[in-house]
């Protein structure tokens, strides 16, 4: 797991970093600056997911878990958990799965989503998610063991994408599926045009603010969504790594995105 030997409230992400035709995703020491912005906004993250997706993001998260197809005796992983909201929302979905475990490589998140686990009480129905210190790109999870793994707005923050890909196949039994919940640049250019005025202008500003963030993290966060692959370019990374019958569901008119891959 990556430490930060800097003070969290210092800058993760430079503007010079995030100049015009830089690509965040090609830093050398990029999981170590993703490391230290989520631990700076941590405190903040849930609120600003709230208000910047106008409180869609929990209809996105539960999208996701419809594509999952959950069974009963389904044991489901989420990758890059935050603040646990993706693992809540498939403990607490019509199908109760056995099993959810949430994996992060950032504690502060992991403190937030320990705080959110509801207390076992006899009556209750929907399991508890456990969570845990754990890398993407090495996944402390045995072969064939789990029946979904899901990942949330993280996997563009993975510094390698594609090792992480092998890793939720790996896992995966077969018959398994994936679940890669992302932001998306709409396709219609009307849409296109006012989302990146909202993302790139007045996001950046607005949930610095309220995080009182100095790490960069909200000019980082567009920035790295701009230039991540695009929708095709995750389908050729799902097969790639082995999955069939990729699947794209659009949502919010293109500006999230849910993808759906089978291990065979």
């Amino acid at each position: 797991m990556p430490t930060d030997t800097k003070p969290q409230d210092s800058a993760a992400w430079t503007d010079a970093d995030l100049r015009p035709g830089a690509d965040p995703h090609a830093a050398e020491d990029k999981a170590r600056r993703v490391e230290q912005m989520f631990a700076a906004i941590a405190h903040a993250y849930d609120l600003n997911n709230r208000l910047h997706s106008m409180w869609r993001d929990q209809a996105w998260r539960r999208a996701a878990v419809r594509m999952a197809e959950l069974k009963p005796r389904d044991a489901v992983l989420d990758v890059a958990c935050g603040t646990g909201d993706l693992a809540i929302a498939f403990a607490n979905g019509p199908v109760k799965p056995r099993q959810v475990i949430g994996v992060d490589f950032t504690m502060a998140m992991l403190a937030v989503a320990q705080q959110k686990r509801p207390s076992p009480t006899p009556n209750h129905q929907s399991p508890i998610p456990t969570y845990h210190a754990a890398d993407a790109m090495r996944l402390p999870i045995a072969d064939q063991s789990v029946d979904v793994v899901s990942i949330a707005f993280g996997i563009r923050n993975v510094a390698d994408p594609a090792a992480a890909m092998r890793e939720f196949y790996r896992v995966l039994r077969p018959g398994g599926r994936v679940i890669i919940l992302e932001f998306s640049t709409p396709t219609h250019p009307v849409i296109r045009f006012f989302d990146r005025i909202y993302r790139e202008k007045v996001m950046p500003i607005t949930a610095s603010l309220i995080a009182r963030d100095r790490s960069g993290a909200y000019k980082y966060l567009p920035k790295s969504v701009n230039t991540f692959i695009d929708r095709a370019g995750m389908v050729d990374s799902m097969r790639t790594a082995g999955f069939a019958d990729p699947q794209i569901k659009t949502l919010t008119f293109g500006v999230a995105v849910c993808y759906r891959g089978v291990r065979v």
